[in-house]
């Protein structure tokens, strides 16, 4: 190659260089809070703080995955709204269903629940019999009973938002992402240590998923200010049985969380 042929190159190159360069600074970078409700630009303090604000001003939730609380693991799939809620509750390998309608508080369970139940409390109803009359029912819990406080805070939104959504450690942004095609910005506190909130960027700033401080569980929340019905069950499904159904023994609840 000639020098001249690598002279006249080297011109060309340098002049696409030059006018690509002041092309992409006429232009600008692409925005990545193009399209965002621009939560992503403030302190981390501010997003949690938004994003709480969002969580409790929203009619209805529904809250799922893990949650270790005083030594026991729960899963949760629950729909919470201001009436009350309805879903599953697991742990200690037994699953149990909870509804709650105004005051009115349901639970339902397999025979083995309640066998269980039984066995551990010298409190339980002897006439109770599991085999014969709870399995695929709808038990009432009498609001007396001590184990209403505990299985009610299942079912009661803000309270379970209050009890779930809690981080410790000095604040810091964390990275953007996705959470079921919606972008989101982390707070992360304590370096992780003390949890990680995701937060949308897209319409209200509702927590997505949080990853509890600890390893004591990992929660999403979804489908907010989604209508769902709440209805109490026909009587044929429910059994009474007064003002004590579970052995008195600190079961853990949702307050604990």
């Amino acid at each position: 190659m000639s020098a001249r042929v690598r002279r006249w190159r080297s011109v060309i190159t340098g002049a696409l260089c030059a006018g690509l360069a002041a092309m992409s600074a006429a232009c600008g970078s692409p925005d990545p809070d193009e399209g965002t409700n621009g939560l992503a630009k403030h302190p981390p303090e501010t997003i949690e703080e938004r994003a709480l604000d969002a969580a409790h001003e929203a009619v209805t939730v529904r809250l799922s995955g893990s949650v270790v609380a005083d030594g026991r693991s729960f899963r949760l799939d629950m729909r919470l709204g201001p009436q009350g809620g309805i879903g599953e509750v697991s742990t200690e390998g037994m699953t149990f269903e909870l509804l709650r309608v105004g005051e009115d508080l349901f639970i339902k369970a397999d025979e083995s629940f309640w066998e269980y139940q039984q066995e551990d409390g010298e409190e339980s109803d002897p006439d109770i019999d599991p085999a014969g009359k709870l399995e695929g029912k709808y038990v009432k819990v009498a609001p007396e009973d001590p184990a209403y406080q505990r299985l009610s805070g299942f079912t009661d939104k803000n309270a379970m938002l209050d009890g779930l959504l809690v981080m410790e450690g000095e604040r810091e942004t964390g990275e953007r992402g996705e959470i079921g095609g919606v972008k989101t910005i982390q707070v992360v506190a304590g370096g992780g240590q003390g949890g990680v909130l995701e937060v949308s960027l897209i319409g209200e700033p509702y927590p997505l998923r949080l990853a509890r401080g600890g390893d004591a569980g990992e929660v999403r929340m979804a489908d907010w200010n989604q209508e769902f019905t709440l209805r109490a069950p026909k009587e044929e499904q429910i059994v009474d049985y007064g003002d004590k159904v579970l052995p008195d023994t600190d079961s853990g609840g949702a307050e604990e969380g």
